[in-house]
């Protein structure tokens, strides 16, 4: 007979209770949609569809709580300068306060121009392939947050807007050359992120963390490296986060920001300054140092996020509610206050519920984190989106931050594997000689400056005939000493979701097209 731990089972039926409980508070929120819309439409003609596109938009929006909003808490959560129900506070407020002050009072029907609206046949054809787009998109992201995986849920729309499309009106209602432009963006979101971060990481690695005085070095840089992240989150909240409510360009953003930044550094200058007697000489107690600025940057990314991407929910249901009203198909549409509050509340709701898979797998599933490495993957965020907005080039915010993450591991495998294969190669040349004399060199390459380790090992070099190292022993050396920081189970998982988002959701679009089609043409 077995024997059933009931701790074990205590814990099981406590996982499906939470399961329970989470599926039961969605189910609530829906059927909130369902009432409210009723009350509120029911005077309307064709109202009944206008609910059932409440409820896929109210689910679209939960999915994008759960899944996206990962990319701006997680590196917080993940080198905990934030603990998770901080960070989904943090988040759930400040994603609803941008979707309701700065989410804009008009929203384009067609997202990205994916398809040419013209060539949609009637107001029926139009409203049927909304809802497939908005349903499919909805389901891919559900699907990929089971899966934590981050995708981007801009490509889901448009995949699911590309897909309803093509099987409303053909392959020549799609507008290729910008479906071409959001496939290059699939290499360049996560590559450029990825450089940007790598080269924060690098900076603060040669500038502070591999200073003798790291106290004194970081009194000099952390207030210049977040002076430049005030002034790049300053820069990036009026040109992506506020610019529904006013239309900055481009040099003035960059001159407010600037100023922002001049008042940031010099409080931080004086903050460090009042700490330093009591402030270690640790990486620890740099590290510490980034706290706050990562918490104003999972603040700031959230709300120009809520502000930005809640047209991904919403958007799809104001251009169904605007076609049942106008009796038209409009490029624009205007977003009711009710459709946004939809939206706002399905959003934090998702990443209450559901978030916290996606934010363990964006901050440690890929590769370790510490607040100056969080660091360098916001600032990548922020300036990646900034410079493609200038270029014209389409990103995805989840592609720049994960690609942001994988650019800082993957530099600390370098890092790691050089300074291994360093210290290896030292042993090899000391090879025979007195283990103090050894241990005697060693402690001082570990505590000598880069410059002085560079000197250090030019030294080793030149003697390299006298030991006997060949460079067919280094390459072993190399090989030997190679690490891997980075999940790679996690890149080739993410990467291959990245890639069958808008195929994946394009398909499930076109099926429910056809289905919804099927049951509500008039038979002939």
């Amino acid at each position: 007979m077995k024997i059933i731990n009931p701790r074990r089972k205590k814990k099981a039926t406590g996982f499906e209770r939470s399961d329970l409980y989470r599926i039961g508070v969605g189910m609530l929120f829906m059927l909130g949609i369902i009432l409210f819309t009723t009350m509120s439409a029911s005077s309307i003609s064709g109202h009944t569809i206008l609910i059932v596109a409440a409820v896929i938009g109210g689910y679209m929006a939960m999915n994008i709580g759960a899944n996206d909003v990962a990319n701006n808490v997680g590196p917080a959560v993940g080198s905990k300068a934030l603990t998770m129900t901080g960070a989904i506070i943090i988040a759930a407020i400040f994603e609803a306060s941008g979707a309701l002050i700065a989410g804009g009072d008009v929203v384009g029907t067609i997202k990205k121009d994916i398809i040419d609206p013209a060539q949609i046949g009637d107001q029926d054809t139009f409203i049927w392939l909304m809802l497939a787009a908005l349903l499919a998109a909805a389901i891919w992201l559900n699907i990929a947050t089971y899966l934590s995986a981050p995708v981007s849920t801009t490509h889901s729309i448009v995949g699911g807007v590309l897909g309803a499309g093509i099987a409303a009106g053909g392959f020549a209602i799609a507008e290729w050359k910008t479906m071409g432009a959001i496939a290059a963006s699939w290499v360049i979101s996560p590559v450029l992120g990825g450089i940007i971060a790598a080269l924060f990481l690098f900076i603060i690695k040669r500038t502070i963390m591999y200073r003798q005085d790291m106290k004194l070095a970081a009194k000099r840089m952390v207030p210049i490296l977040v002076g430049l992240m005030a002034w790049t989150f300053s820069t990036y909240l009026m040109l992506k986060g506020l610019k529904k409510l006013w239309k900055f360009g481009f040099s003035e953003a960059l001159i407010v920001g600037f100023a922002v930044a001049v008042v940031v550094y010099f409080a931080v200058q004086y903050w460090i300054k009042r700490r330093q007697h009591t402030l270690p000489n640790s990486k620890s107690a740099v590290n510490s140092l980034f706290t706050i600025p990562l918490i104003f940057a999972a603040a700031l990314l959230s709300f120009a996020h809520g502000a930005n991407d809640v047209a991904n929910a919403v958007g799809p249901l104001a251009a169904i509610n605007d076609a049942i009203q106008s009796g038209g198909i409009a490029k624009k549409a205007a977003i009711p206050i009710w459709v946004m509050l939809i939206g706002a509340i399905g959003i934090a709701i998702g990443l209450a519920l559901y978030g916290p898979r996606l934010i363990r797998t964006v901050g440690s599933q890929i590769t370790e984190l510490d607040k100056s490495r969080a660091f360098c993957v916001a600032m990548a965020a922020a300036i990646t989106v900034i410079i493609a907005s200038q270029l014209g080039l389409p990103v995805s915010s989840t592609h720049i931050a994960v690609g942001g993450i994988f650019g800082v591991g993957f530099l600390r495998e370098f890092i790691k594997s050089n300074y291994a294969q360093m210290l290896a190669e030292i042993r090899h040349h000391h090879e025979g000689q007195n283990k103090e004399a050894v241990d005697s060199f060693l402690l001082k390459f570990e505590q000598a400056s880069v410059v002085d380790k560079g000197v250090m090992l030019k030294e080793l070099k030149q003697t390299s005939e006298s030991t006997g190292i060949t460079n067919r022993e280094r390459k072993g050396l190399r090989r030997a000493y190679r690490m891997e920081l980075v999940k790679r189970t996690s890149l080739l998982k993410i990467v291959l979701a990245w890639v069958i988002t808008v195929p994946a959701s394009a398909l499930m679009a076109a099926m429910i097209f056809f289905t919804i089609r099927g049951m509500l043409m008039p038979a002939i």
